[in-house]
């Protein structure tokens, strides 16, 4: 393998681990802060790459529909809040799960309705639509370094915001000591409802940013959120430091192991039986460094404090 092909791979990897940091963040924070499984959390992912799909068309500008594809977003994950998560949040897992599971088939099925069952595509912005000259042989889109560049910008505000403001001090008590939070006046009620916002607006604004990148069509968000569940427990549920390092290293293990696990099989087998076996290896890799880490560190890489 050449270098450039390397790098390639490293650069797809790191973006591909970007948009699963965006969607982990609100993920992690959601189960973290108030132990709720949410399985519509990957639903809210396709429901922004559509949202911006549609603005694009309406509007024929892509930052206008970035800003108000983010606005439904965040309009609509607390409209689900307030209409059907807050009356599960004292219900058993189990009922969270299906309860979750049918606002994903209700909304995979309107996106059928309202844009049809196919595929659909958007061209990145004009001026993001070229490539960047890295090296004397790598050329890369502008537009995927912009979305590790915006992953990282988001990386960065939400640590910042976690750790050193008030209402990150609220969310870090609500997550360890809800009850004594509330019996401080604070309405723990509204602030899980600014957590849940907050998650359903970053799984949007990953579809936002991965809709020029990747096919729009219903159930997208289903394999990704998956993933993110494998991301937020080998990072630590609860914790978005580990949600970002968690993020990078499934990204570039699943990128790099789609390209590498072939060949390298191939140095110690046979070539058939390296082609036969290195995808379905290469598909395993992040469950198996997810059961290798748990086997250490149970908790994960960088647990939240006080999260159970």
């Amino acid at each position: 393998m050449s270098m450039t092909l390397f790098l390639i791979l490293c650069l797809n990897g790191l973006q591909y681990g970007m948009l699963l940091f965006l969607i982990a963040a609100g993920l992690t924070l959601v189960f973290g802060v108030m132990g709720f499984i949410n399985l519509a959390h990957g639903v809210q992912y396709m429901v922004g790459a559509y949202l911006v799909f549609a603005f694009a068309g309406l509007t024929g500008s892509f930052g206008l529909a970035v800003i108000l594809s983010l606005v439904s977003a965040l309009i609509i994950g607390l409209l689900l809040e307030y209409l059907v998560f807050r009356h599960l949040y004292a219900r058993s897992h189990l009922d969270q799960v299906l309860a979750t599971f049918g606002i994903i088939i209700f909304l995979n099925e309107l996106a059928k309705v309202l844009f049809g069952p196919g595929t659909l595509s958007i061209a990145p912005p004009e001026f993001l639509s070229g490539s960047i000259q890295l090296t004397e042989t790598l050329r890369y889109p502008v537009y995927r370094l912009v979305t590790i560049a915006a992953g990282l910008a988001v990386a960065v505000g939400l640590f910042v915001i976690v750790s050193y403001t008030r209402i990150g001090m609220l969310i870090r008590a609500g997550a360890t000591t809800p009850d004594m939070v509330s019996a401080l006046g604070v309405d723990i009620k509204r602030l899980f409802m600014i957590v849940f916002g907050v998650g359903a607006m970053l799984a949007g604004f990953a579809g936002v940013i991965a809709a020029p990148i990747f096919a729009i069509e219903p159930g997208m968000g289903d394999n990704i959120l998956i993933v993110a569940f494998v991301v937020i427990i080998i990072g630590g549920i609860g914790s978005i430091g580990g949600a970002f390092v968690a993020a990078l290293l499934v990204g570039l293990i699943d990128t790099l192991g789609r390209s590498l696990a072939t060949t390298l099989l191939s140095l110690v087998f046979d070539p058939s039986f390296a082609n036969q076996v290195g995808p379905a290896l290469a598909s395993m890799l992040i469950y198996i460094l997810m059961a290798g880490i748990l086997v250490v560190r149970p908790k994960g890489l960088l647990p939240a404090k006080g999260v159970a």
